[in-house]
């Protein structure tokens, strides 16, 4: 902390303001609808993952190495749209825009890991689908529950670390000009713009911190996805080709309804300037669209899990007849 606060300068006096203040959107008309909005796809999302992992709980032939990730992920949707749709809502719905300092920061933590860890998940589904593919004789020696939880407890670590340094950067700076936040929650950029002296590490590590955990992974995926490729055309036959591109449809539905909003957004601040209300929407649904339509992706478009809920459903209505008959035998034998 010595060295963060040494290089506020001998001229500047540190300011650590008591809170900070949530602009939001600005200027459009019945906004709240859009609140509303949020609430549903948080609503939706949070049963919709719940039920995703409580299926791979219950059913023992889900509790593989890929669904160890699946359940990861459902988890990391759950958390994160936890973490930012109800604190957004008590900010704009119930006009609490000022936000106390360290509540920010662990807002900004808890959101920012999360959003880490829906991109580095997506990694380890494209490895398990990677050995799957090319070494399938070798798939339950090399992906084996150790090895998963290994994987995914390394990603978490990663994107903690890299979140909590980009948070405890934020410590050194001094608010002594402004202290309200041009976005929708504590997002780190708008925050520490607002910083009256040296700004060059916040930059950095906002620069470095989207290679680490946005583009080296999709580059890894597409990566990952030219070998599935290569491996798909040396099958002999249609059907063996088909079959095995099957295994994948789920995994890249996930990785294209993360990737390319993120990438859009991208691209668009880069070639033209956004008004802050359009980047706040387009943020906004980057970071709760992918948790609404993961788990309708792995309950629609994987067999497995849809014969599972068919099986735990089948279970449900077979133990609520036994009941029956049994309340039925007790009232008659009374």
């Amino acid at each position: 902390m010595e060295f963060f606060n040494s290089a506020l300068g001998k001229n500047i006096t540190f300011v650590r303001p008591a809170h900070f203040l949530i602009r939001g959107f600005t200027g459009l008309p019945n906004i709240k609808y859009y609140y509303v909005f949020l609430f549903i796809i948080y609503l939706v999302s949070v049963l919709g993952n719940t039920m995703v992992m409580t299926v791979i709980v219950l059913d023992h032939n889900l509790r593989t190495p890929k669904y160890i990730a699946v359940f990861n992920l459902a988890f990391v949707d759950l958390f994160g749209s936890s973490a930012l749709v109800p604190k957004v809502l008590d900010i704009f719905l119930f006009n609490h825009h000022h936000i106390p300092y360290n509540d920010c920061l662990t807002f900004m933590f808890f959101c920012f890991t999360c959003f880490s860890m829906q991109a580095l998940n997506l990694v380890a589904l494209a490895y398990d689908r990677l050995v799957a593919i090319i070494f399938p004789l070798h798939y339950h020696v090399k992906v084996t529950h150790r090895f998963m939880f290994s994987l995914i407890a390394s990603l978490w670590l990663f994107a903690m670390t890299i979140t909590l340094i980009a948070v405890c950067l934020l410590t050194r700076l001094s608010f002594c000009n402004s202290v309200v936040i041009n976005s929708y929650y504590c997002d780190h950029g708008p925050t520490y713009r607002l910083a009256c002296n040296d700004i060059t590490p916040n930059r950095v590590i906002a620069n470095l911190s989207p290679i680490l955990i946005l583009w080296l992974p999709l580059l890894f995926i597409l990566v990952s996805y030219c070998y599935i490729a290569y491996a798909l055309s040396k099958m002999s036959t249609v059907q063996e080709r088909v079959k095995a591109f099957k295994t994948c449809t789920g995994h890249l539905s996930l990785v294209a309804i993360y990737f390319l909003p993120v990438i859009f957004v991208n691209i668009a601040a880069v070639a033209s300037y956004i008004h802050p209300n359009a980047r706040m929407i387009n943020s906004s649904l980057t970071h709760t669209i992918p948790a609404l339509l993961n788990p309708i992706v792995y309950s629609l478009k994987t067999e497995e899990v849809l014969n599972s809920i068919r099986k735990l459903c089948k279970r449900y209505r077979l133990s609520n007849i036994t009941s029956s008959k049994k309340v039925n035998t007790l009232s008659l034998l009374h």
